[in-house]
């Protein structure tokens, strides 16, 4: 059988591909702390689950409008106009199922072959693979860690050609954690809006800042380009409600109702119970954040501590989301008893195996002298997952 071209353009997820094997090996018996998995720990809120379990009971069990139900549709945009002064109206909202299935829908909704989509680096590892999937050209923008990640205007406008239909933005950052500040995206604002292109800003992990800095969207600081804005969010990582899969977007008309489209030829409507559990958590859950940030801050500050006391290691405090980035070039050509490592793949393949930690390699987030870890586990699943790393990486020379 002959597959489709598109099939070979693309990879499988590396954070869902270690998450799983973790999982394997946790399901054989053996001692594996994961930092692989892109989800908090915590519980779903109550409040979320009764109104879940209230649709049930009432027979909200059937199809809703491919889109989304008008409830869930006015709830968004109450909170884009409570949280960033966006003014939408329900015709430029759409309901997807999970913020990665919203990404898809813009990119086929955009993109025809050969249109180029600007992504800084590091990114979410699905980013590129979306746009090829669409047959666009994902158009790789470097950034530097010793600059905190900030996207440099200058070395952006060097990358927009005729072909370039969009920018993605994500902050905070997955995996660095890293946030744009005012002033970068006024400078990236003032570029897309003298070149017209399309800016997505993927906003899902806007309520997990810390508060030594403030979460800030494009369009809330430049608002004259929000009609070449799409701002992309979801319920998953704020409210803990990564199974539920309820991810949406506010932006042009023209644009939502393309994506509306795709959507109702493909997946149809999102579960009908998890939108009605997403009014009651956009309505209603809000004060779960600070519950999950006061979780998350002590394990910020144990894994960013105890990996720059490694040997070999350095890493920044990220502002948002919950990632570590560590650089670990540092221990990069140093020899185990099976070979040596040449890449952070390999390091993360022998911390899986030797270590039995696991974590993801900064490879596929076009990082390759960096490791991801995850810091939603436990402070003891921490604190132990990290001793075996560092007991493994003195095992090398």
């Amino acid at each position: 059988m002959k597959l489709a071209a598109r099939t070979t353009r693309v990879v499988p997820s590396a954070t869902l591909n270690v998450s799983a094997t973790a999982k394997s090996m946790a399901a054989q018996g053996l001692d594996v702390v994961n930092f692989s998995a892109g989800e908090p720990a915590a519980d779903t809120p109550e409040i979320v689950k009764a109104a879940a379990r209230a649709a049930i009971t009432d027979g909200f069990t059937k199809y809703t409008p491919a889109s989304g139900i008008d409830e869930l549709k006015q709830a968004i945009v109450d909170k884009f106009s409570r949280d960033q002064g966006i003014h939408y109206d329900t015709s430029q909202i759409l309901v997807s199922c999970g913020a990665k299935h919203t990404l898809y829908n813009a990119a086929q909704a955009l993109l025809d072959p050969g249109d180029e989509v600007i992504i800084p680096a590091p990114y979410w590892v699905s980013y590129p693979d979306i746009v090829r999937l669409a047959n666009g050209q994902p158009v790789i923008l470097e950034t530097r860690e010793s600059d905190g990640y900030a996207l440099d205007p200058k070395q952006l406008e060097a990358k927009v050609t005729p072909r370039t239909k969009a920018l993605v933005l994500n902050s905070p950052s997955n995996p660095t954690g890293a946030l744009y500040a005012r002033e970068t995206l006024e400078a990236v604002a003032d570029v897309a809006k003298r070149h017209g292109f399309l800016v997505i800003s993927d906003e899902i992990y806007e309520e997990l800042v810390y508060e030594e800095t403030s979460f800030m969207s494009i369009v809330s600081v430049a608002p004259e380009i929000a009609d070449q804005t799409l701002v992309v969010n979801g319920v998953s990582k704020a409210f803990s409600m990564t199974g539920w899969r309820i991810g949406y977007a506010g932006g042009p008309k023209a644009l939502i109702a393309a994506m509306s489209v795709i959507q109702s030829q493909s997946t149809s409507n999102p579960s009908s119970i998890s939108q009605k559990a997403a009014v009651a958590a956009l309505r209603d859950g809000t004060s779960f954040f600070k519950e999950l940030l006061a979780d998350l801050t002590p394990k910020r500050r144990l894994m960013v501590d105890t990996l720059n006391a490694m040997t070999g290691v350095t890493c920044p405090t990220p502002a948002g989301a919950f990632y570590a980035f560590p650089n670990v070039s540092g221990i990069l050509g140093k020899q185990h008893a099976n070979g040596t490592i040449t890449t952070s793949a390999d390091l993360a393949t022998y911390l899986l195996h030797e270590a039995h930690v696991a974590c993801v390699p900064g490879d596929p987030f076009g990082s390759p002298h960096h490791l991801r870890l995850t810091y939603t586990p436990t402070l003891d699943a921490i604190e132990r997952g990290l001793k075996k790393i560092r007991t493994a990486i003195q095992a090398l020379v």
